[in-house]
Parts: C-alpha cells; sequence; structure tokens
C-alpha cells in the first residue's frame, strides 16, 4: 500500500532515509533527515511529497518512501515533479514496490497538474535503472553538476 507518510512514520522513515544516504555515500544528520520529513508531512504538496510504502498486512510498517519536490522548466514551461528520493527495504526489493512508488508519485504530480517527473540515479545503479525502465520512462544523455554553496568564491 502507498499512501501519503504522516507524524507517525517518522520514526520508520528515518532509518530508511539513512540508508539511502549510505547507499549514494552521503552521511546528513539524522536530526535533518528528521526534520526533512517532518517538513514534507506538514508543509503543503507545493513544498513536496512524501510517501510512504506499507507491508501488505498492516499500513503501520513502513518499508520504502518516495520523496518529491517541484522545479520550473523552461523546456516545458511548467512547473515539474523532481523525484528526490526512492527507496525500498533490502528485504522487500523485487515485488514492484519502487514502481508503485514511482507511479504514485507520478499520479499525484499529475493531478497537481505537472507535466513531468522526473529523477536522477547513479550510473552504476543497475538494479534501479531496471525497474526504471519498465515505468516507460526514458533516460536523458545529461551530466550533472553540483555545487557546494558553503564553497562559493
Amino acid at each position: 500500500m502507498i499512501r501519503p507518510a504522516h507524524d507517525g512514520d517518522v520514526a520508520a522513515l528515518v532509518p530508511l532515509m539513512r540508508a539511502y544516504s549510505e547507499f549514494y555515500e552521503a552521511s546528513p544528520a539524522d536530526e535533518g533527515l528528521e526534520r526533512m520529513a517532518r517538513a514534507l508531512i506538514g508543509g503543503s504538496d507545493s513544498d513536496g511529497i512524501l510517501l510512504c510504502a506499507c507491508d501488505g498486512e498492516a499500513d503501520d510498517e513502513v518499508v520504502g518512501f518516495a520523496a518529491c519536490g517541484w522545479k520550473w522548466s523552461s523546456l516545458r514551461a511548467a512547473r515539474i515533479t523532481v523525484l528526490e528520493d526512492l527507496f525500498v527495504a533490502p528485504d522487500q526489493r523485487g515485488a514492484g514496490i519502487g514502481i508503485a512508488l514511482i507511479d504514485a508519485c507520478a499520479q499525484r504530480s499529475a493531478e497537481l497538474g505537472a507535466p513531468a517527473m522526473e529523477w536522477l540515479t547513479a550510473p552504476d545503479n543497475h538494479a534501479a535503472q531496471s525497474a526504471y525502465d519498465r515505468t516507460g520512462a526514458e533516460s536523458k544523455p545529461f551530466l550533472v553538476y553540483e555545487l557546494k554553496l558553503g564553497n562559493l568564491r
């Protein structure tokens, strides 16, 4: 079952967010992850979207999550959804949960008027790419640059 996250999910979300971060060799503070989750839960959809995947037997066991934000795209002349984070607990993978999260994000984004949703993944994350290819999404040949703002000259 996919549903919007609520305050009662934060304790289960933080370890999943931590595992996602560690996969990408990042180490944000748990307090920051909790702050992010609470901001997305407490904010409006215009701030972002945080969805939880829950096990089939009870909707209180969070086994995955997706976090989306927004950006303006001059190429589309519209605000589009950016699927920032997608993670499914390792023991739950292969059951279609990731694709269900993508579908739910896409559905909510369409309801909010977004004409497209985009996301990034690491070039060597072949397992994720295999799932993404099944959604009908197309990869684009862009390089991503990141400027850490604490390092401005």
